[in-house]
């Protein structure tokens, strides 16, 4: 997989806005927290603004880490089973 970019998370803090602005960018978002993944069809069924924030939004407020946009799908947060399908 080429990276085009990479932000380091603590330099370059991502918000609210910045965090939103991605998600509508995307078609789909893979959101995980532990082992639990939320897949979200920004197509067909798009959540209000408050519901994806406190899903892609950390404790600090910021956009959780790590977070991979690969075409139109962003990935939030690890979880290894989905990590393993991004080099797919």
């Amino acid at each position: 997989m080429e990276v085009k970019s990479v932000l380091d998370a603590n330099k370059q803090r991502q918000g609210r806005a910045d965090a939103l602005e991605l998600a509508k960018a995307a078609d789909t978002i893979h959101v995980a927290k532990g082992k639990k993944v939320v897949t979200f069809h920004m197509k067909k069924d798009t959540p209000d603004d408050e519901t994806l924030l406190s899903h892609l939004l950390g404790p600090t407020g910021n956009l959780r880490a790590p977070t991979i946009r690969k075409g139109k799908t962003l990935y939030v947060g690890f979880n290894e089973d989905v990590y393993k399908n991004i080099a797919d």
